[in-house]
């Protein structure tokens, strides 16, 4: 058979010169004109060859299968987007034991998680940044109440919460010393101060000479001496019974425990001394609070705007703001009335209008701001000895209430 003479690609390997360990491959052509096709027995039984043939043999590769290869290997990657990626990133074992572990839902649960005791949100408005224009003639006004004042004796002066403790049996909490103005305050001493909170804490919404009657048979079921630990011991159902007649009793028994607990667990056993923390007390508002501060630990933090103080303060002319907005009367009344009178201003009031500048029957004629023109809302037409007419006012009395 004559020799086939034909030009084929052989791939060549060689040590490379700088690594031995390393074989270099090249892509050879080869011209076979020289040396004859071997036999097909000769293929067929190729271990009959030599060792070296057969290590020529066993560097060559198949062409086919290495271009095969090559085209494998230079195939570009499927493309694949950023949130596809970041989502099999995020379903892989090693990242994620399961989809319900992303991170959303870690952060969610970690906002959600409980605290140990939730605050009450702020109930109180902070001072004004620009202080409101004071009242014209607002000093000589406050002069005249004062005046009036002092020949009166309101329920606010013999039953206010400075006086809760005048019944205690027990000989710690009888002591107390005079202050100017003839106003009583308590003794420095915790048995009196929480006494004082628990006086304020049952006084919204009712009369002062409600709540005291209530104050002396709550020291009664306590056994003598209204005091936290008595108040922590007592059976509520009971606390409810003895409290009844001030109004909203089932709220108030069940403030008066919680503050308790409070007060023992976060303030250890007495009141705080600072207005953000003592109307995080359960039924301590920004009124409450800050009577307490005043008639408990002497500290003169703010006005304790009540109904008798924002009625009157607005007919006076001194701000317009309703029932609803107490919080706005108090920081625009602090933001122009001296911090001297700020104490002072609660009794005053509220004393007035217990006895003269009533919500139901103001006695106008008695009253000298209205001779004299100070009060814009006065009732010159009515005379003082006025009596209610009948079927309008009938069975009504003076509120000489201390709260709503």
């Amino acid at each position: 058979m004559a020799a086939v003479r034909r030009t084929s690609s052989r791939l060549a390997s060689r040590p490379s010169p700088y690594n031995t360990g390393v074989a270099l491959f090249k892509l050879e052509d080869v011209d076979e004109a020289d040396f004859l096709v071997p036999p097909v027995s000769a293929i067929a039984t190729p271990r009959k060859q030599k060792r070296g043939v057969k290590k020529e043999e066993e560097d060559t590769l198949n062409m086919d299968a290495l271009i095969a290869l090559e085209y494998e290997d230079l195939k570009p990657l499927p493309v694949q987007s950023p949130s596809k990626r970041s989502r099999s990133t995020k379903s892989s074992p090693a990242s994620s034991p399961g989809p319900s572990s992303s991170p959303k839902k870690t952060r969610s649960k970690k906002t959600s998680s409980p605290k140990k005791s939730p605050s009450k949100a702020t109930p109180y408005k902070k001072a004004l940044s620009k202080p409101d224009p004071a009242p014209a003639r607002w000093r000589e006004v406050f002069s005249a109440i004062q005046e009036m004042r002092k020949g009166i004796t309101a329920p606010v002066d013999t039953m206010g919460c400075h006086m809760a403790q005048r019944h205690e049996t027990d000989s710690r909490n009888k002591r107390y010393e005079n202050h100017s103005d003839n106003y009583i305050l308590l003794k420095r001493i915790r048995f009196n101060r929480f006494i004082t909170l628990v006086s304020l804490m049952l006084s919204p919404q009712a009369r002062d000479d409600t709540v005291d009657p209530a104050v002396s048979r709550l020291r009664d079921l306590l056994g003598g001496t209204l005091s936290l630990e008595n108040m922590l011991a007592a059976d509520e159902d009971r606390i409810l019974e003895t409290i009844r007649p001030v109004g909203l009793g089932p709220g108030k028994t069940r403030n008066l425990k919680a503050a308790a607990e409070q007060l023992r667990d976060r303030f250890n056993g007495d009141i705080p001394q600072t207005l953000e923390e003592i109307v995080t007390l359960p039924g301590v508002g920004p009124k409450v609070g800050l009577l307490a501060l005043q008639n408990a630990w002497n500290i003169n933090a703010g006005i304790g705007v009540d109904t008798h103080v924002l009625r009157i303060t607005r007919l006076l002319g001194w701000h317009k703001f309703p029932k609803e907005k107490v919080e706005h009367a108090r920081v625009s009344l602090e933001s122009w009335l001296p911090k001297e009178h700020w104490r002072e201003i609660n009794p005053l009031l509220v004393g007035f209008g217990q006895t003269i500048c009533k919500s139901d029957n103001p006695l106008c004629g008695q009253c000298t701001l209205s001779a004299s023109g100070l009060c814009p809302s006065a009732r010159k037409a009515v005379p003082s000895s006025a009596s209610p007419r009948k079927g309008k006012t009938k069975g009504k009395q003076s509120s000489p209430s201390t709260d709503w």
